[in-house]
């Protein structure tokens, strides 16, 4: 049997451990946990979970931990798992706080089946205690030397950091005890019918598993490289297509990003899962997967980060804490690495520019962006190099850590505040985009749903205005609608930013619906191609919607799309050197775009211009006083 200091140690265990049993993923109701004392509301036992966070100004609703009301070795933090559990371990963190600084440093941890007697466990015949935090964030676990069986778990803190007060926040690790007749388990099950491979993937196992889906079809699969990361990585895309490799003229493209931020993990198992199960449905001849594949040609992008991943992976799902590998490994945040376009947009605006002097859409990248001095990331360059290649028409990027689709603009248009609405031309159709993700998502519409941390975001129908959330320049969503003719959102997939791996299966349920959904309305719109006289495409004509401040443009065979919500528009054409082309185009309730065609005739002076190039002749440029001068000497001649 190993030494007493052994049992106490935080990885050392004879026995399987338990999963998490879901105070970070909100599994545990709020009902559920229990304290001896409170500090405040707001720093209830409600708070006390594992990676909660704290809103900025901690008010006394959202607070980052539990504290307790008093700091003495009496108090004692209490989860109700409502049913006999088989209890394996402990992660505790301290309070999460900008301004204070609260952690354990030692606990005691008691077992009960009834909440009145209590057993502490042992080692041999002393009370066992637990090497607690020695910081805020990082989060530490301790396995028990022998798991416990009951229903009711305290964990019980017997010293704390001496400049601090007594919090926490928890997670306790767990299997439920078989019990065919216990309600409230049976409530909470999600079961999945997908046979699909559900666990965090290594950089490698994921490049593995896109190589498996590619073999399984590789008719309508295939996969490529958009660039490399910071170390070395490539950074892998899947595209899933009728006829994979080429643009069809007249057909969407659409995209899914996930992993900007290294740690938020949950996206990119999503969309590993998702492309298993586009296969697997395409090859069973699913009709609405068939039709997805067959009319849009769709990319999955699922790790952007793939060195920020690696960081958090090796670390583990619960101990990665809030922040381990988010950033590049140069330590960016690669989703608001992007360029501020927006300012160049309303400073133009401001100065009446438009359209004279600059477009309202394709903003270029300014010069300084370019230059190789700026602190621009790899993995961004390349994100901006794929998305200028490619016509993409939607696109969503998954993040984790909350649980709500945002969308443009993310960045205040008032300098110096921190949040308030700023609404694209296109507002309506980005509202209608959210809502189609977030209505469809299994628990962001849910407004019984509790807080992930301090934000109410059920009560909006689970989208809100990046802007309106929080201010961010340079983010990917703002660059990708003003420098390209892709709208692009945000969607945040769960509380938890890397689940455990028994979370995924349930997980996969949150958002199947949501990530077709969000596909199918590539579909939605407007679409056509403006042709000059002589049937041929024309590339980059400027399609303008009246009443909506922002165009697009065509693409190289002079195909476009363009997202529009159900009504009767008038739309022009343009292309320099052409006439323009006026037409009513009336978008319907049901899928599918509205074919809107144009065609479009060169102008007098665009057509004389190609004949004089054409024969070598060059238009005489004179002075206005050089051709005032000859015409007077010719009068004179005349005379």
């Amino acid at each position: 049997w190993p030494p007493p200091e052994q049992l106490a140690n935080s990885s050392f265990s004879l026995y399987p451990e338990c999963p998490p049993m879901g105070l970070e993923t909100l599994k545990i109701d709020d009902f559920q946990l229990h304290a001896s004392t409170t500090k405040r509301y707001g720093l209830g036992a409600h708070r006390g979970r594992l990676n909660i966070q704290a809103g900025l100004y901690e008010d006394d609703l959202y607070d980052g931990a539990w504290c307790a009301g008093r700091d003495d070795p009496l108090q004692w933090f209490e989860v109700d798992a409502r049913r006999l559990t088989k209890f394996t371990g402990v992660i505790t963190q301290g309070r999460s706080s900008l301004w204070s600084s609260d952690w354990v440093t030692s606990y005691k941890v008691m077992v009960s089946n009834d909440s009145h007697t209590w057993i502490t466990l042992k080692n041999g015949s002393e009370d066992l205690i637990f090497s607690g935090n020695r910081e805020k964030e990082i989060p530490v676990r301790n396995i028990f030397p022998v798991p416990v069986i009951g229903r009711y778990i305290r964990v019980n803190p017997r010293s704390w950091f001496n400049s601090g007060n007594i919090c926490m926040r928890v997670e306790i690790l767990g299997c439920p005890m078989p019990d065919p007749n216990n309600y409230y388990h049976r409530r909470n099950e999600v079961i999945t019918t997908d046979n699909l491979d559900f666990r965090h993937h290594s950089y490698k196992e994921m490049r593995q598993l896109m190589k498996v889906v590619n073999e399984m079809c590789p008719n309508i699969t295939r996969i490529y490289n958009i660039g490399k990361s910071h170390s070395g990585l490539k950074l892998y895309a899947i595209e899933i297509s009728d006829n994979p490799g080429e643009h069809e003229a007249g057909e969407p493209e659409f995209r899914y990003t996930a992993g900007a931020h290294g740690n938020e993990v949950l996206g990119r198992e999503l969309l590993l899962l998702l492309m298993q199960f586009m296969c697997q449905e395409y090859l069973s001849g699913n009709p609405r997967i068939r039709h997805l594949v067959e009319e849009t040609r769709i990319h999955l992008l699922p790790s952007v980060n793939p060195d920020g991943y690696e960081k958090a992976f090796e670390v583990g799902s619960e101990l990665s804490g809030w922040s381990l590998g988010r950033w590049s490994n140069d330590g960016i945040d690669i989703h608001h690495n992007f360029p501020d376009l927006d300012s160049i947009l309303w400073e133009a605006e401001a100065k009446k520019w438009i359209p004279r002097k600059m477009f309202n859409h394709h903003v270029p990248i300014p010069e300084w962006y370019l230059s190789k001095n700026a602190s621009v990331a790899v993995e961004t360059r390349a994100l901006i190099a794929w998305m200028e290649k490619m016509p993409f028409v939607l696109g969503g990027n998954l993040q984790g850590g909350e649980l709500v689709v945002t969308f443009p603009y993310d960045k205040t248009r008032t300098q110096g505040v921190s949040r308030e609405p700023t609404p694209t031309p296109d507002d309506h159709v980005f509202r209608w985009l959210a809502f189609s993700y977030a209505s469809t998502h299994r628990l962001m519409t849910d407004a019984s749903q509790r807080v992930c941390h301090t934000e109410a975001f059920a009560k909006e129908d689970g989208t809100i205005n990046g802007a309106s959330w929080h201010t961010a320049a340079g983010s990917m969503n703002d660059f990708s609608y003003l420098h390209t003719n892709c709208f692009e959102l945000s969607m945040y997939v769960g509380c938890d930013k890397f689940p455990h791996e028994s979370e995924l299966p349930e997980e996969w349920e949150n958002n199947r619906e949501s990530l077709l959904v969000f596909m199918e309305q590539v579909h939605r719109g407007i679409r056509g191609v403006v042709r000059d006289l002589q049937g041929r495409g024309i590339a980059n004509a400027i399609i303008s919607v009246e009443g909506i401040g922002h165009d697009i443009r065509t693409a190289a065979d002079g195909d476009y799309w363009r997202l529009l919500n159900p009504g009767e528009y008038r739309v022009t054409a343009r292309a320099e050197g052409y006439s323009f082309a006026i037409k009513k185009c009336e978008v319907g309730y049901e899928m599918g775009a509205t074919r809107c065609d144009f065609v479009i005739g060169r102008t007098n002076l665009s057509r004389i211009k190609e004949i004089m190039e054409k024969f070598n002749k060059q238009p005489i440029r004179l002075p206005v006083r050089q051709l005032q001068a000859r015409r007077s000497r010719a009068r004179r001649l005349g005379t």
